[in-house]
């Protein structure tokens, strides 16, 4: 069996300037798969299935993330080229890894009613927080006009690539190759049933279970329920993810800047530095607006993420003080070891 190098794998410059003299015991590797109690990856010589060290969980590793190892132990992470994270969903106030060390990010949605600009406003962000350039594919061109859908989507993207396709014609695969060739790591995200899965099989040659399309809303049930870095027909690497009912943005605030550039730079004219474009004397933002040069609902859409980030960071922030809080008080209460009693 041929087993990808290094370089195929998207080994690069900055992932060896951070192995040091006294990592030459150890190889590197890359994560494709995290498990609840340790982690799959690609190395040189193979395939390994490595345990983590004491302290580091597998909630701190991703999907794409390098790494370096004695072939059993995972002994070092590396920092990280770019990374996509969300707020966990529901209730929880923690940062969730999605995936790590990602070339281009292919947001796909389709045309028809699960179509959503604001959805696309906040994956786009989401993919510049992280260090990752989009592009958005538009699934199911083949049962509708897509021009429409076509516009819609390239102002959003400001300028990304915006592609239109049948994600079932063969044909759908070599548009996004240019993307997924050797060294190259494409991930993709979007919403059930909108062909995700489909071009996944397309690119890597692996067939996945696609789930019916409810008539409802256009939306499917789940049918990726893990990530895995999987190599692709093109010799370059796919990060399927599963579909993902909420994504919270959270530590967003240069995502939604990249996102909507056009109001950030108009927002610096602004009369006041904490203008919040809403009635303010002098707002530049507003006036665009009233001039016709704005669109409103867009304006709307960048102050909800705006806000929305921000409310999530103090949450955030405050539960990594309880956190420290709490674990300064564990560790006062905590006899020494060796202490007498």
């Amino acid at each position: 069996m041929t087993f990808a190098t290094l370089a195929e794998l998207g080994w690069s410059a900055p992932f060896q300037l951070q192995v040091t003299p006294e990592d030459a015991l150890l190889a590197p590797a890359r994560i494709s798969a995290v498990h609840r109690d340790r982690v799959d990856a690609l190395a040189a010589e193979g395939p390994l299935s490595l345990i983590l060290p004491p302290g580091l969980m597998t909630s701190a590793v991703a999907v794409g993330d390098w790494v370096l190892t004695d072939g059993r132990v995972l002994h070092r992470l590396l920092d990280r080229q770019s990374v996509l994270t969300r707020r966990a969903a529901g209730k929880g106030v923690d940062r969730q890894l999605i995936a790590a060390n990602l070339d281009r990010l292919a947001i796909i949605t389709s045309c028809n009613a699960e179509f959503n600009v604001a959805r696309l406003d906040r994956y786009i962000a989401l993919a510049h927080a992280g260090g990752v350039a989009p592009a958005i594919i538009l699934t199911k061109a083949d049962t509708t006009d897509p021009a429409p859908y076509l516009a819609e989507a390239e102002l959003a993207a400001r300028g990304g690539p915006v592609l239109a396709l049948d994600s079932r014609d063969p044909a759908a695969a070599q548009a996004l190759a240019q993307w997924c060739g050797p060294g190259q790591t494409l991930g993709l995200v979007g919403s059930s049933g909108v062909g995700k899965s489909t071009l996944a099989g397309s690119l890597t040659g692996i067939e996945q279970e696609t789930g019916p399309i409810r008539e409802t809303d256009s939306r499917g049930r789940h049918t990726t329920s893990a990530r895995f870095l999987i190599r692709t027909l093109f010799g370059g690497w796919l990060i399927d993810t599963p579909g993902m009912r909420e994504l919270r943005l959270a530590e967003a605030a240069e995502g939604i800047a990249a996102t909507f550039d056009d109001l950030d730079a108009l927002a610096l004219t602004c009369r006041f530095t904490n203008c919040a474009h809403d009635s303010e004397p002098g707002c530049a933002v507003r006036a665009a607006v009233d001039a016709g040069s704005i669109d409103p609902d867009r304006l709307a859409r960048w102050r909800k993420l705006i806000a929305e980030d921000r409310h999530n960071n103090e949450t955030l922030h405050e539960a990594r003080i309880r956190s420290r809080s709490f674990g300064k008080t564990v560790k006062s209460t905590t006899p020494a070891k060796g202490r007498k009693r």
